[in-house]
């Protein structure tokens, strides 16, 4: 007696292909979880030294900023853009990377960097004076290329 096994196209092969690859991309790039997913990104130079970063200009975008990723790649970074200059205050609930902050004027000036460590819910870093802008790279990169208070950011394309 003999069997043909008929081979059927597989409804929900490809969707699950798909997600597959999905979440093995998401945990090579140290993105699963992340919120949100993708940004806008925009490129900064700091003292000829250039930064790839993804632009948070919501209210929702710079609540989730960096959290639940697990890297950062090297000279990449997040810019989050306020409409107007305030006292800004950052925290690292659900921040897995280790991080270095700097606060900006209007102008891009850089008023003060904070070292950030991961995973903190209740240590708040802050301006020392009203910021438009907050410039968050994996800790250390501004003391290793020099960057210090009162250097400025120049943005490549106008921020809104």
């Amino acid at each position: 007696m003999s069997f043909l096994i008929e081979h059927k196209p597989c409804a929900v092969c490809f969707p699950r292909r798909f997600f597959i690859a999905l979440l093995v991309s998401a945990v090579l790039t140290g993105r699963l979880n992340a919120c949100p997913f993708d940004l806008p990104t925009l490129s900064v130079v700091i003292n000829g030294h250039r930064l790839v970063v993804e632009v948070a200009t919501t209210p929702q975008s710079r609540a989730c900023g960096l959290s639940r990723r697990f890297a950062l790649d090297e000279n990449h970074g997040m810019l989050f853009v306020y409409p107007i200059a305030g006292l800004r205050s950052f925290w690292m609930k659900d921040t897995r990377i280790p991080l270095s902050i700097a606060f900006l004027d209007d102008s891009g000036e850089i008023i003060n960097i904070e070292i950030m460590l991961p995973d903190q819910s209740g240590k708040r870093y802050r301006s020392n004076l009203p910021a438009r802008y907050a410039l968050e790279v994996n800790q250390g990169w501004f003391r290793s290329h020099g960057i210090k208070r009162g250097d400025r950011v120049e943005m490549r394309q106008p921020v809104v």
